[in-house]
């Protein structure tokens, strides 16, 4: 059997890849370590298509075994897969009174290794995740619902490449600062003041990743890694609906932290009981400094609230908007724009939910089109994109849980049904509830049809607000994103008044947005190393994914000086 590598051959083996993360978020260019293509893997120990199902496979129905991590006081579960298999994998529930001193203990040797180290440890953790994407990938997609492909992807490479990035971004500020200083300040005539200053990166304390049940890996790896990487011991609590994806990750985690000579209870899983609430105990615990959680507006405003000891991340809800103003490319606009809605069943905090257009309709290089008009092509673009059950299933996926599909049976009384929702069945998972995106006419002058579009229907419903001009629009577009936030903005306009008009919204208001997206790039996609994920700047989230302030206040520089 191979030895376990040393500090040195981490070093060795990973720092080139830390150098090109380092790279790439400074240039804000295209690059990625972890292959898109299932049939990359297989090879360098990695599990192929057949071995990751296997892998998989063998967890259902089993215990999934963190035996050393202390403080376990029973066995929980409960996960049903949204295509309707119960998992049956059972994880330890934590007695945290044992568990977070336990985890704590290990915290000065892990912040004595400095940023480096600690940075090449993280890359070996991510190394052998993306060695078991394939068994990440069922993972993911028998607990968020997402479909085999899109759980593949947007689960495994797509959340390892951001999981990358938060570990450069920690290790870009952590040296920002040299370790050491020689300080020497003239005196005069006087001998002059010398002192040797010596600077250390200290950790805040343990990080609690609050995970979700729409994207464990792709929300929970940027803050697990951010605050490992800068020195914090972390306690991953996954949604009770989506714990596999997460305790594999922390199994791996454990591993490599103990073969590094590290204490693996740096990283930890705390599973909950039916109902329990666990969050909200460990939210207060003084011992949890840092927060990261992605969910419903309720609960991250009560972190913010109540959760004083810690640095707290929110990801909340938010009501994303695109503008349809006009377009020179009318076919692409409505190609776009389905694939945008469809894709896994709109169950994406970046997802597009109000489309507003002019109710006097919009040009195109097709000719002048009604609102009516706009409307029912985007309706047939969703019907012609998902058309074939099979293509379908591929780009839908399932309804995440029954509050997702309870919303989208209730939009259709909201207004005029412009797109009528499908059920799609799936031949290899009869039991999954699979459907196709609602549309919704609404008049944005109309107070009852307010309250419908100025709030979250997170799901594949949509609506389309008839406003009175331009102008309006943009006015529409600035008070939704400043009452109720906007994780991704769209807008299409052939107009540079309003193209700078819908820029300057978006500034003043922090929101992130794509102009006229007509190809292979779609408004509710971010790439890692690229493109921000929220900005932190409106309500639907404090913070993005992933920047320099995600990381500089997870840990504090301490000064020690003396005199030369």
């Amino acid at each position: 059997m191979a030895a376990e590598p040393t500090a040195h051959e981490l070093l060795r083996k990973h720092r080139p890849t830390l150098d090109q993360a380092l790279e790439a978020i400074r240039t804000r260019a295209y690059w990625s370590p972890h292959p898109e293509h299932p049939k990359a893997y297989g090879e360098d120990g990695s599990l192929d298509a057949a071995a990751g199902k296997a892998a998989f496979d063998a967890l259902l129905g089993n215990r999934l075994d963190l035996a050393d991590q202390p403080g376990i006081d029973d066995w929980v579960g409960g996960e049903v897969s949204p295509y309707g298999i119960e998992l049956g994998v059972t994880y330890p529930h934590p007695d945290i009174d044992v568990l977070l001193p336990a985890m704590r203990a290990g915290q000065r040797a892990w912040r004595d290794a400095g940023p480096e180290l600690r940075a090449v440890v993280c890359l070996e953790i991510l190394k052998r995740i993306s060695d078991r994407t394939h068994q990440f990938a069922h993972a993911v997609m028998h607990t968020s619902g997402q479909a085999f492909m899109m759980a593949f992807q947007a689960g495994g490479p797509h959340a390892q490449d951001r999981g990358l990035e938060a570990v450069a971004y920690a290790y870009a500020e952590q040296v920002r600062t040299p370790e050491q200083a020689e300080w020497t300040k003239p005196q005069g005539k006087r001998d002059p003041l010398v002192l040797t200053k010596r600077f250390t990166a200290v950790p805040r304390g343990i990080g609690l990743v609050i995970g979700c049940n729409t994207f464990p890996t792709w929300n929970g790896f940027p803050g697990l890694f951010a605050s490992l990487a800068t020195g914090n011991a972390v306690l991953v609590k996954p949604h009770p609906r989506a714990v596999l994806p997460l305790a594999l990750t922390v199994r791996i985690a454990r591993d490599v932290l103990a073969k590094a000579g590290f204490d693996p209870n740096l990283v930890a899983l705390a599973a909950e009981r039916p109902g329990e609430g666990i969050a909200k105990t460990l939210a207060l615990r003084p011992e949890i400094k840092i927060i990261d959680y992605t969910g419903s507006t309720a609960f991250g405003d009560w972190l913010e609230t109540n959760a004083h000891q810690a640095q707290v991340y929110t990801e909340k809800a938010g009501v994303n908007t695109v503008i349809v103003h006009s377009t020179d490319d009318y076919r692409g606009m409505l190609s776009n724009l389905a694939f945008s809605l469809s894709l896994y069943s709109g169950q994406m905090c970046t997802t597009p939910q109000n489309l507003i257009i002019p109710r006097d309709g919009i040009d195109t290089d097709q000719g002048h089109k009604s609102f009516d008009e706009v409307t029912a092509d985007l309706a047939r673009a969703v019907d012609g994109l998902l058309g074939d059950d099979a293509r379908a299933n591929a780009l839908l996926g399932a309804i995440v849980n029954p509050d997702v599909k309870a919303r989208l049976e209730a939009a259709a009384g909201l207004g005029e049904v412009a797109l009528a929702s499908r059920e799609v069945t799936n031949p290899e998972f009869p039991d999954a509830v699979v459907r196709t995106p609602v549309i919704v006419k609404l008049d944005g002058a109309k107070p009852d049809d307010e309250a419908a579009y100025m709030s979250e229907c997170f799901g594949p419903v949509s609506f389309a607000v008839a406003v009175d001009s331009a102008a309006d629009a943009v006015e529409l577009l600035r008070r939704t994103v400043r009452e109720k936030g906007a994780m991704t903005v769209g807008a299409y306009t052939t107009d540079a008044v309003t193209e700078q008009a819908v820029e300057e919204v978006c500034l003043e208001e922090a929101a992130q947005l794509s102009l006229n997206l007509t190809g292979g790039v779609y408004v509710n996609q971010t790439a890692a190393f690229s493109d921000f994920h929220g900005s932190g700047g409106n309500p639907a989230a404090n913070a993005a994914l992933t920047d320099s302030a995600f990381v500089a206040s997870r840990f504090r520089m301490v000064e020690v000086r003396r005199e030369a």
